[in-house]
């Protein structure tokens, strides 16, 4: 029962980060976030610490949960390791995706393009991270599989900021785009390069933006 209650407190607060309507150094109070969600501290607790694990708080012996900030160096490590993991994940799935899968991903790709242009914030994330599951999703290298999708979980934050700060909009939706294309065409390795291309992409833009802000502070601002 308490993973379930700390599972639905987890994907609220989940959601108020990634919206930015709590901001990077927002203090989360166990007492009171237990009295709005009217349950006990416990799973509370439980929902902050898997909030923790994805790098969406830091948990201090003093003050309690805070949200963070955005990192330099988190931002280059999540995309370091996804433009390394994914290509290869791709390599070994795309020959195995079935007529199912890509109906799956044009179906995906409508919605995305749907939510970007009507600039929908909230869904941007998870469809993106689906769109990439599902395409590695026959790789047969479940704990590779199981990475990546911490990863992206990880990356959902990032990713709205990257597609809402920057120019990343356009050149998201044609690459995805494009990226369909060669994995339906066979053109299997010109995917894995373009996908690598993409995610390192994505990286230096939101880098780049973190970068230009940091010295007048509204980098944490944005988040």
């Amino acid at each position: 029962m308490h993973r379930t209650i700390s599972a639905s407190v987890a994907e609220e607060l989940r959601r108020r980060i990634v919206d930015g309507e709590f901001r990077a150094g927002f203090q989360l109070r166990q007492e009171a976030l237990a009295v709005e969600f009217g349950v006990s501290r416990i799973p509370v607790r439980e929902a902050l610490m898997q909030l923790e694990a994805e790098g969406l708080v830091k948990i201090h012996p003093h003050r309690g949960a805070i949200v963070s900030a955005l990192s330099p160096e988190e931002v280059e490590e999540l995309f370091e390791l996804r433009a390394l993991l994914e290509p290869r994940l791709l390599k070994a799935s795309a020959p195995r995706l079935m007529e199912a899968d890509y109906r799956r991903l044009r179906e995906i790709l409508k919605e995305y393009s749907s939510e970007l242009h009507a600039m929908q914030v909230s869904r941007w994330g998870e469809l993106n991270r689906e769109f990439h599951l599902v395409l590695y999703q026959h790789a047969g290298q479940p704990r590779s599989l199981a990475i990546v999708a911490n990863l992206l979980q990880e990356c959902d934050r990032h990713t709205r900021l990257q597609l809402a700060l920057t120019d990343g909009r356009a050149r998201a939706e044609a690459e995805h785009d494009e990226l369909l294309r060669l994995c339906v065409d066979g053109q299997i390795d010109a995917a894995c390069k373009l996908l690598k291309t993409h995610i390192e992409g994505a990286g230096k833009s939101l880098l780049k933006y973190i970068h230009e802000h940091q010295n007048d502070g509204r980098a944490a601002e944005s988040v």
